[in-house]
């Protein structure tokens, strides 16, 4: 029996779940919000604190800011509240309501920033608070920390080639702040060799990534795929290590998590549905037929039951009885 010293050990070893339903194909998705505060973002929020305490920029008295779309803000109030930090995160008051209860819930200092201007503006509000005061905020910055990729390049991506023993060929990931991505790509291509192919999701209504790969003008626009499409190229994202890119839209995404709940019995967020809908494209082309196809699903349906997901979804009657 193993044993850990807090919760924040306990990330990792999520489960590999074979698709059977919504795509053809031997898709396997990986089941994220199976971490100790339910979304992929547990693993880079541990990393980030452990690595802050290693260099020793996160001491006793010293408070955490960081700005968030939800899951890793949840993933680093789990971490602070079991190793004894305060914390602040400032995130777009579009972001679910349930994100910002388990916030609470937490012990997090919540500051919410306008809307439109998406995370660049929770950024810009973070950096604002630790430059009132830089002896006492510390922030970790998700979207450059190199410890974000780091923690998928030791954990996600070992996991994914013991669980299939090495075979696999397509991998497949919403990118927010890129590390995931990049992080199992680094591990898959270049500690083991394998050549796969590997697939960022973003949303359509802001294809910066595509723009970026082609040489275009970034033209970010407002969508509902909650974490991911921040918006820009964050600096955690290895573009050498991104194939080809797959757009979701709003619609698409929504449909494929409720076809994902339904069919597959897997509670699915808004960017679950997004990278499956992605893998569902790569499965049916012809040249795939036989290929094993690894998708992220970072976090569960229960993080938007305000957000338009489940819109509409129960009536006045229904929650009355």
């Amino acid at each position: 029996m193993q044993v850990y010293k807090d919760n924040s050990e306990s990330i990792g070893h999520t489960p590999l779940v074979k698709l059977n339903r919504v795509t053809g194909g031997n898709v396997y998705a990986k089941m994220e919000s199976r971490n100790p505060s339910f979304s992929v973002k547990c693993r880079i929020g541990a990393n980030m604190v452990w690595d802050a305490e290693k260099r020793g920029v996160l001491t006793e008295g010293k408070e955490l800011v960081e700005p968030t779309s939800g899951n890793t803000g949840i993933a680093l109030a789990f971490v602070a509240a079991s190793r004894g930090y305060k914390l602040t995160l400032t995130m777009p008051s579009t972001m679910s309501l349930e994100r910002r209860k388990l916030l609470k819930a937490l012990g997090a200092n919540v500051v919410l920033t306008e809307g439109p201007k998406g995370m660049k503006g929770a950024i810009a509000k973070a950096q604002e608070i630790v430059d009132s005061d830089p002896n006492k905020y510390i922030m970790l910055q998700q979207f450059d920390n190199p410890a974000n990729p780091e923690i998928h390049e030791k954990t996600t991506g070992p996991e994914i080639w013991q669980d299939l023993d090495g075979n696999i060929d397509i991998f497949i990931a919403g990118v927010g702040t890129g590390g995931t991505i990049t992080g199992v790509s680094r591990y898959l291509k270049k500690t083991k060799g394998k050549q796969v192919l590997s697939v960022a999701v973003e949303p359509t209504d802001s294809p910066v990534i595509t723009q970026a790969k082609a040489g275009q003008e970034l033209t970010p626009g407002p969508h509902k795929i909650q974490g991911i499409g921040a918006g820009f190229i964050p600096g955690n994202l290895d573009l050498e290590m991104v194939d080809t890119v797959e757009q979701v839209s709003n619609d698409d995404a929504m449909e494929m998590a409720h076809r994902l709940m339904r069919e597959e019995g897997i509670l699915a967020g808004i960017s679950s549905g997004a990278a499956v809908i992605a893998a569902k494209r790569l499965a049916e082309k012809p040249e795939n037929a036989g290929k094993n196809i690894v998708v992220i699903l970072p976090s569960s349906a229960e993080r938007y039951l305000s957000s338009p997901l489940f819109a509409g979804a129960f009536s006045e009657e229904d929650l009355a009885q």
